[in-house]
């Protein structure tokens, strides 16, 4: 992965989402023959002299300082997330040759508790949104991840590839969106971990099988994969309409639980409790990973079953 390529173009978007005006600069003349700022005028808003903000957004400055990177965050108007990845993309290029990324195991405690949240879709993420574990709704909900390769149990992949998990979403503009935090996730991902040869060989692979993930990817989206509500279209639940938490693991910053749960008294908590209950050896649908049949599609007259918890989820 080329890393100065990487500065240079997430530096040019977010000066291209800019104009003068909105940013206080002081326009310079002639004829703009593209949109936002120019860097004279943001290297004049941070501060630094137009050469060494010139040499900063090439990646050939290999000593930038915090306070700089402060200067032209604010100058660029960057969030929270947005300067992080400014720092792990300067870092990078300080240090080219870092420890590639230790395995990522799950610790007892965190299968325990994914086993004991009944009612709740939840799985484990770890760096580049691979799927570590999974409790029986969550399988129930998307797609049987223990059944699958292990290069397949990944978030991107399965929005952008998998055919099943694509078709859960009612419409273009739901898919949309999840697509979006999905890629946004990813870079944060590329920023932290320069040397994750797995990561790199994920994205050359969604760029080449995907045409919308390479669209998206240009934008240069960036930001946490932490929560937000998705719209599903399940095959035997229903539309479901669910709360997605990100919750980071204390003692496991590359690790998160992830958490899908409906609003008291509404259609999807009732769906949702319904579909838990059949537990996590079934993914219903045409065109999902594993080939199982479709069952009949539940409802609140469906008789229930007897509950069985499946534990064994990583």
């Amino acid at each position: 992965m080329d890393f100065r390529t990487e500065l240079a173009a997430f530096l040019r978007s977010r000066r291209a989402r800019l104009r003068p005006e909105d940013a206080g600069a002081r326009p310079f003349g002639g004829r703009r023959r593209v949109p936002g700022l120019r860097r004279e005028e943001l290297a004049e808003l941070a501060g630094v002299s137009v050469d060494y903000y010139v040499r900063l957004e090439q990646g050939r400055t290999h000593n930038v300082s915090d306070a700089v990177l402060d200067a032209v965050a604010r100058a660029l108007r960057l969030d929270d997330a947005e300067r992080a990845h400014l720092g792990h993309l300067t870092r990078a290029l300080r240090h080219p040759a870092s420890t590639p990324p230790a395995p990522q195991p799950v610790r007892a405690g965190v299968k325990v508790l994914l086993g004991a949240l009944d009612g709740v879709p939840a799985y484990v993420v770890g760096r580049r949104l691979d799927i570590l574990g999974s409790n029986g709704p969550a399988r129930a909900l998307f797609t049987d991840f223990d059944a699958l390769p292990a290069e397949r149990r990944n978030v991107a992949w399965l929005h952008f590839l998998d055919v099943g998990v694509r078709s859960l979403y009612p419409d273009q503009e739901a898919w949309q969106e999840a697509a979006r935090d999905t890629v946004a996730a990813l870079r944060m991902d590329l920023g932290r971990h320069p040397c994750d040869d797995r990561l790199c060989d994920l994205l050359g692979e969604l760029s080449v099988r995907s045409a919308e993930f390479s669209a998206l990817w240009a934008e240069q989206l960036v930001r946490e994969h932490s929560h937000g509500v998705e719209r599903l279209r399940h095959p035997v639940a229903g539309e479901l309409t669910l709360r997605r938490e990100t919750l980071r693991l204390p003692d496991a910053p590359d690790q998160a639980l992830v958490t899908y749960a409906a609003d008291e008294g509404t259609p999807s908590r009732a769906a949702l409790a319904l579909l838990s209950a059949r537990g996590g050896d079934q993914r219903c649908g045409e065109g999902n990973a594993t080939g199982l049949r479709r069952p009949e599609r539940l409802t609140a007259r469906t008789p229930k079953k007897t509950l069985s918890l499946d534990r064994s989820t990583v």
